[in-house]
């Protein structure tokens, strides 16, 4: 049975990017897409998915507050959370709200497929 990923995100060509890249993963399906936190928290109620891959940086509810209602919400979800922000800084603050992994959003496919791996693995 694949991992079941939430890909959360607000550009739409990057999301298109990452689920082609994930594409390349039978181990991976791609099962929903959201474009911004709140959006993201519904689809994740509703769809219960493995891993949501979580931007930090969107308008409206971001991703660092949709963390928390994530968890609340999906709790069996594990969070990716993807930064273009200064790693370091953020790190600490998103692992600390929930989230299971942090990535630069510069990472290649193969970081966020491993990623996704080892989120769902705990």
């Amino acid at each position: 049975m694949p991992i079941r990923v939430l890909l959360c995100d607000d550009v739409e060509p990057f999301r298109a990017l990452v689920r082609a890249q994930l594409a390349e993963d039978p181990a991976i399906e791609v099962v929903g897409e959201a474009g911004d936190g709140d959006e993201g928290v519904e689809r994740a109620t509703d769809l219960q998915p493995d891993v949501v891959l979580l931007d930090l940086t969107m308008p409206g509810c971001d991703g660092l507050t949709a963390i928390p209602r994530l968890r609340r919400f999906a709790p069996r979800a594990s969070i990716v959370a993807l930064s273009a922000l200064e790693a370091r800084l953020m790190a600490e603050d998103v692992l600390g709200r929930g989230a299971s992994k942090y990535l630069e959003k510069g990472a290649d496919a193969a970081a966020i497929r491993a990623a996704i791996h080892e989120a769902y693995a705990g």
